[in-house]
């Protein structure tokens, strides 16, 4: 039997595409992608999964949404037993041809994170994303959390948020070693404030984010680059090259990349554009994840 495409890479050996190879995959990963298993989401799984064999992606990861914040569980439709039965169908259809991860999207609330890490230890992942859609005790999606709050306020409330979220990532491993593999859009607030106030300010918080940054290295967690603004109101993908220069200063080298994507065309979506950039400020990889095991994989 040929060796599939994720089997080469995870072994290390070249797989880069080859002059007139059209068939070889590039080894790039989308693992941060959703499906009708998540509340915001009416995807068929597999027609993610065939887009990304469509444009020669490696793997993709389903991270469906786990937000366990009371005003957000009645609507939460998350189902590990469905889910797992969905990778299960998607690996014996598509196996041979794309790797297919199983993850989780855990929204950090820091009032239920007991009950989110009984749940963990309850079930087998390949990969976990702790993202945070909060600022404070609001939701920072909700364009009526921001009345009364300017970019410059709300954007320090939610990076106070990420900090405070990766803080717990770090008192976890010094106790228990990694329970969150990734972070998930450190940055998405700008893209709030972008949308209901015209502006976006996250630079004006080097120190904050350098905090972030720096936690996030000594909890052994991985930023995400997610590449969901460049296809909405941004012309950067979250965080942006400015940040990942901070992270790379501070000791950084290899980043997740994850697309967001709620819908099939949006799967693998500006990944040609967020590893340009990546290239750029000196990032040459990417952070995979499979069975928990971090791999680091050369973007060519």
């Amino acid at each position: 039997m040929l060796p599939r495409p994720w089997d080469i890479a995870l072994t290390g050996k070249d797989i880069r595409r080859k002059p007139g190879d059209r068939h070889t995959p590039m080894p790039l990963y989308d693992q941060h992608v959703h499906s009708r298993h998540s509340f915001d989401s009416g995807t068929e799984p597999a027609a993610n999964v065939e887009q990304a064999i469509a444009l020669g992606l490696a793997g993709l990861t389903f991270t469906e949404h786990f937000d366990a914040h009371p005003d957000d569980w009645e609507t939460c439709t998350y189902d590990h037993g469905a889910c797992s039965a969905s990778i299960e169908s998607l690996r014996n259809r598509f196996g041979q041809t794309v790797f297919v991860g199983q993850g989780i999207e855990v929204c950090y609330q820091p009032d239920r994170m007991d009950f989110i890490l009984d749940f963990l230890e309850s079930c087998e992942f390949d990969l976990v994303i702790l993202s945070a859609h909060y600022f404070g005790a609001e939701a920072v999606h909700r364009r009526t959390n921001w009345a009364g709050i300017d970019a410059v306020e709300g954007t320090r409330r939610y990076l106070e948020t990420v900090l405070d979220a990766v803080r717990f990532c770090e008192r976890l491993h010094n106790d228990r070693g990694r329970v969150f593999d990734v972070l998930g859009h450190l940055d998405v607030v700008k893209r709030y404030t972008q949308r209901f106030l015209g502006v976006s300010v996250v630079a004006r918080f080097g120190d904050l984010l350098d905090d972030i940054l720096a936690t996030c290295l000594r909890a052994d967690v991985i930023p995400e680059v997610n590449t969901s603004t460049l296809r909405q109101d941004l012309d950067e993908p979250m965080p942006g090259p400015d940040t990942i220069a901070r992270y790379i200063r501070l000791g950084g080298s290899a980043v997740s990349l994850g697309s967001d994507a709620h819908l099939p065309a949006s799967v693998g979506a500006d990944f040609d554009r967020a590893v340009t950039s990546l290239r750029s400020t000196g990032i040459n990889q990417a952070a995979v994840f499979k069975k928990r095991e971090r791999l680091i994989i050369p973007f060519d």
